[in-house]
C-alpha cells in the first residue's frame, strides 16, 4: 500500500508540472488545440496552396492506381518488404524532372529533416543552419553535439560567409548549409548567394523544399527551378507532399551516393515503415497534374500575388503572407472577426515565430473576389 500511495504521489508531482505549464501557455495566449473548422469557411490558412486536396479527379486516378497492386498498405519497412513499384515510380518521376540523380521517400517532411542532418553531418562536420529552419531540422541539431552547429542569421549572406570563413580558418572539417526554399512563416526565397558560397566552400547544401515545390520556378518545381540550377553533387534537395501536392508524405533528391548513405544510415528510413502506397499514388496524380498544368498554374499564382499587391502593397514571391500583429491576444481577435465574415487565416503565435503574425495563404483555387475583400478586411493590420 505504501508503494501503490508513493507511486500515485510521484504521478500527480508531474501531472501537477504540465498543468502548471499549460497555466502559464493560456496566460501568453499561446495554448493550441484541434479543432474541425466550418467547411464554409474560406480556407486561407492551410499550406494546400494550389488547392490540390479537393480534386476528386486525382484521388479517384490514385485509388484506382492502388487497387491494381496486390497490397494496399507498405506492411513493412522499405528496406525489408515495404518497398512498392509506386514507390518506385514515384521516385523515378521526381528525380527525372527535378534533375538530381537518385531520389528516396519518406513518411513526412518532419521525419525528412530528422533524416537529412541526423545522417549526413557526420563526427566532425559542422552545419550551418538558418535561425528560421523548420523546427524538424532545429530538433535534429539537438542530435548533434553542440560545437556542431552554428546557426546565421536569417537569409544573411555576409554573415554566413563571415562565419564559414572563420571557421575554414581554424578547422579543416567538412561544412554543410540548412536553408529551405521558401520560409514557412516568412514566405520569402532563400538568395542565390548561398548556392554560390556552397560551391565556394564545397560545402555540402541541404535546402528544405516543403514550401517552394510546387509554387515557384518554371516548371513550379522549387528554388533550384526557380533560379535555374542544375543540382551538383554536394546539392540536397526534401521536397513534401503534403503542401502544393495535396497529399502525405515526403522525399529527398540527391546524388546516387548521398541516396545510398541515407538509405544505410538514416535511421527514420531504416526503422519506419514505409511512406503510405495510396498516397505515393496521390503525389504522383499531383505531381504529373503540375507538370501538365504549369502555364495555368502559374498564371493563377500570378494572378494572386498580382492581388496581394494592389490590396496590401506587399511584394510577395510566394504564397505566404504574413502579416505582423506582435501581440498574442489581438491574433486570436483578428482571427476570430475574420472567421466571422467567413474567411480562415493562421493565427501564429509562438513558439513558432518569435512575433504573432496573421498568415494569409493566397491558395490559388480561392476565387479572386473573395480574396481581395479579405485584403481589405486586412489594410488596418499591415504596418
Amino acid at each position: 500500500m505504501i508503494f501503490l500511495y508513493n507511486v500515485q504521489l510521484y504521478i500527480g508531482e508531474v501531472l501537477t508540472l504540465y498543468e502548471k505549464e499549460l497555466k502559464a501557455i493560456h496566460k501568453s495566449n499561446r495554448h493550441r488545440k484541434r479543432v474541425i473548422y466550418d467547411d464554409n469557411l474560406v480556407d486561407l490558412a492551410s499550406n494546400d496552396y494550389l488547392g490540390l486536396s479537393t480534386n476528386k479527379t486525382l484521388f479517384t486516378n490514385a485509388y484506382k492506381k492502388v487497387l491494381q497492386e496486390k497490397y494496399h498498405s507498405p506492411k513493412a519497412s522499405m528496406l525489408v518488404n515495404g518497398y512498392s513499384s509506386i514507390h518506385k515510380e514515384f521516385e523515378e518521376k521526381l528525380k527525372q524532372v527535378n534533375n538530381f540523380e537518385d531520389a528516396v521517400i519518406v513518411g513526412n517532411g518532419f521525419v525528412a529533416n530528422i533524416a537529412m542532418i541526423e545522417a549526413l553531418v557526420r563526427k566532425g562536420d559542422t552545419l550551418f543552419i538558418d535561425e528560421q529552419y523548420h523546427a524538424s531540422g532545429m530538433l535534429a541539431t539537438k542530435l548533434l553535439k553542440d560545437s556542431q552547429v552554428i546557426v546565421f542569421q536569417h537569409n544573411d549572406v555576409k554573415q554566413l560567409k563571415k562565419l564559414m570563413i572563420e571557421h575554414k580558418g581554424k578547422k579543416s572539417s567538412r561544412m554543410i548549409i540548412a536553408i529551405e526554399g521558401v520560409y514557412s512563416m516568412e514566405g520569402d526565397i532563400a538568395p542565390f548567394e548561398i548556392f554560390e558560397i556552397a560551391n565556394e566552400f564545397k560545402a555540402l547544401l541541404l535546402v528544405d523544399e516543403a514550401h517552394s515545390s510546387g509554387v515557384i520556378g518554371d516548371k513550379l518545381m522549387g528554388i533550384f527551378d526557380y533560379y535555374n540550377i542544375t543540382p551538383q553533387e554536394n546539392h540536397v534537395k526534401m521536397g513534401t507532399l503534403g503542401k502544393a501536392y495535396g497529399s502525405f508524405g515526403a522525399y529527398i533528391l540527391a546524388s546516387q551516393t548521398t541516396i545510398d548513405f541515407l538509405i544505410n544510415r538514416a535511421k527514420p528510413i531504416i526503422y519506419s515503415t514505409a511512406p503510405s502506397i495510396f498516397d505515393t499514388a496521390l503525389g504522383l496524380e499531383a505531381l504529373n497534374y503540375i507538370l501538365d498544368n504549369t502555364k495555368s498554374l502559374k498564371e493563377k499564382i500570378q494572378t494572386n500575388l498580382t492581388i496581394i499587391q494592389e490590396e496590401l502593397n506587399i511584394e510577395a514571391h510566394s504564397l505566404i503572407i504574413p502579416i505582423n500583429i506582435a501581440d498574442n491576444k489581438k491574433v486570436i481577435q483578428i482571427q476570430e472577426e475574420l472567421k466571422k465574415k467567413g474567411f480562415l487565416l493562421g493565427a501564429i503565435r509562438q513558439p513558432t515565430v518569435n512575433s504573432a503574425i496573421i498568415r494569409l495563404i493566397a491558395k490559388i483555387d480561392v476565387k479572386e473576389e473573395l480574396l481581395r475583400e479579405v485584403c481589405k478586411d486586412l489594410k488596418e493590420y499591415v504596418q
